[in-house]
């Protein structure tokens, strides 16, 4: 064979989207109040060695820095005001949530990236509007660097709208009337073709213009259509970035050009050719190329399909021990969520938040399993189980999630990842480190409720895959059978979520129709339950295995369960 006939280039090598694997983990939410951000998130000047474990992300590309507008400023303290305009009354497919309120919930979002970034939402019933609510939106049109308008087809919207933008550089139209147009950068996006973003991109494409514009409009047209909060978000953070000022979460997205080649080239030599000799990673990277650079389903799901050692010793190489993209990501710090304090009355105290993690593994075969998750790209897939246990090492503690995969062949396959966990300053709170096909990813893990009689948890996460320039948070909902609790109306689940800053209409349901044989066995010499809550395990569900003892409670150190 010769590398001809492996029909790949070392171009394909430039920028491949290594993305990361699933973990209970990954997006942002806002500050709560009276709380410092840097007691909201304690970390050590280094967790873990990242020689030992890791995790990889999946790379969300922004503009390149060679595609900015001149307008773009490195040192701005202005705000950037957004102003939106939805269609009252309108319901998005997220859930059938009325526009307004994810427009608004967008708007704190977005203070979660930037404080500076102001969003104002308005509603289209401009015939109602008083004198003072009226100036006040037409005040606001005049001094906003971007409109968004969102499912306004009135013709009525549609002429005010019309008469009002001319001073604003740029205006974005999602599910909207055709007769409204569309700016990047102060100029319309196709001068001939006017309308939905959505509906004209085609034909920029064929024009053969402003292509820097256009991959603007590719990135934000395909971040939209998958209809979550995190790409709605995302696509205003791009035009941020491409055309106002720079977004710092953004800034390691950007192409680094041909040093990233000569470094790849220099250093990995060997583990690129093995990878293009090896049918499953050169069909990884040859998959992730015709993935869009923001699309993470479809980035993971190319690693998951075609997961090889070559793949991970490619990825080991490039991004971890040379770090040849030039990448430094570093973990959120908002949204600051609090840990639990107490579990039925009683104090937590660290060994007792471990066990709340372990949960109903003795009674069960697994700890939890999750029933939804925040994040789009994550925590969607099939029959997700968690195993949370003691190691044979005093004071080790390890998670790893077992999770289902339909790979591109059609195929279903199991995947399994093994994190490294330490204990946070605050009990309930946790640091994971864990190596995933080749990169490190470091997160932080908060308890943020779990009902008294376990029928559900909810754990957020923070974290970063450092070499490969992501960042990400997010949050699961768990219960023992992976069926939605009974209290999901529940005020206590209500009030958790609102903790995280996040929507019922943002979770994502899991699939768990089928999941067949999953492989769950825990390592010889695993322990379970230390610390325990009296009664800590309830009634579990059908076909649950009996446990082997009676438990008692406290946070004082009694027998666990050991797997001989």
């Amino acid at each position: 064979m010769t590398l001809e006939q492996a029909s790949i280039s070392l171009s394909d090598f430039a920028y491949p989207q290594i993305c990361r694997s699933f973990t209970i983990s990954r997006t942002a939410f806002h500050s709560l109040p009276n709380r410092q951000k840097t007691n909201c998130l304690p970390r050590p000047s280094l967790w873990f060695r990242e020689s030992d474990y890791s995790r990889q992300p999946i790379a969300i590309s922004a503009v390149s820095e060679g595609k900015r507008s001149e307008g773009v400023t490195e040192n701005s303290d202005q705000p950037v005001r957004i102003v939106a305009v939805v269609e009252e009354g309108s319901i998005s497919p997220l859930k059938s949530a009325p526009w307004e309120e994810v427009m608004r919930h967008t708007a704190k979002r977005l203070k979660w990236a930037d404080e500076r970034y102001d969003m104002l939402v308005f509603t289209d019933n401009f015939c109602q509007l008083n004198d003072e609510m009226a100036e006040n939106l037409q005040r606001e049109l005049r001094h906003a660097d971007i409109l968004v308008v969102v499912s306004v087809t009135s013709q009525e919207s549609v002429d005010f709208i019309q008469d009002h933008v001319s001073s604003i550089p740029n205006v974005i139209c999602f599910e909207s009337s055709a007769a409204l147009m569309n700016k990047l950068g102060g100029s319309l996006i196709n001068n001939e073709m006017r309308g939905n973003m959505s509906s004209k991109i085609a034909e920029i494409f064929q024009s053969g213009k402003e292509s820097g514009k256009v991959e603007v409009i590719r990135t934000i047209t395909e971040a939209w259509d998958r209809h979550n909060s995190d790409d709605i978000r995302f696509c205003l953070l791009v035009v941020i970035n491409a055309y106002i000022r720079p977004v710092p979460i953004l800034k390691n997205l950007r192409s680094k050009g041909f040093s990233t080649l000569s470094c790849m080239v220099r250093n990995c030599g060997p583990q690129i050719l093995n990878c293009l000799f090896d049918p499953n990673c050169r069909k990884a990277l040859q998959c992730l190329n015709n993935c869009s650079p923001v699309d993470q389903v479809c980035n993971y799901r190319c690693i998951a399909s075609y997961e090889s050692p070559s793949l991970e010793a490619f990825s080991l190489c490039v991004l971890q021990k040379n770090n040849c993209l030039q990448l430094d990501a570093k973990i959120p710090e908002t949204p600051c969520v609090p840990p639990m304090v107490k579990f039925r009355g009683f104090e937590l105290c660290h060994e007792a938040a471990e066990d709340l993690f372990v949960g109903w593994l003795g009674n069960l075969d697994w700890s939890w399993r999750v029933v939804a998750g925040q994040n789009p790209a994550y925590d969607q897939f099939p029959c997700q189980y968690q195993l949370f246990y003691r190691g044979k090492a005093r004071g080790s503690f390890w998670y790893e999630p077992v999770f289902q995969v339909r790979t591109l062949n059609g195929q279903v396959v199991w995947r399994r990842r093994r994190y490294r966990v330490k204990r946070g300053t605050i009990p309930g709170t946790f640091y994971f480190s864990v190596l995933d096909n080749g990169v490190v990813s470091n997160e932080y893990w908060t308890i943020v409720d779990v009902a008294d009689d376990l029928s559900w948890g909810l754990f957020h996460y923070h974290g970063a895959a450092r070499v490969a320039g992501q960042s990400y948070t997010g949050a699961v909902l768990v219960s023992p059978d992976g069926q939605c609790p009974n209290g999901r109306e529940d005020p206590r689940l209500a009030s958790a979520l609102g903790k995280c800053g996040i929507e019922d209409w943002e979770l994502f349901t899991v699939d768990n129709r089928s999941c067949q044989d999953p492989p769950l066995m825990i390592p010889e010499g695993s322990s379970f339950h230390c610390r325990v809550i009296k009664g800590f395990h309830a009634q579990a569900p059908q076909d649950n295995r009996v446990a082997k003892s009676e438990r008692q409670l406290g946070c004082r150190v009694i027998r666990s369960d050991r797997i001989a």
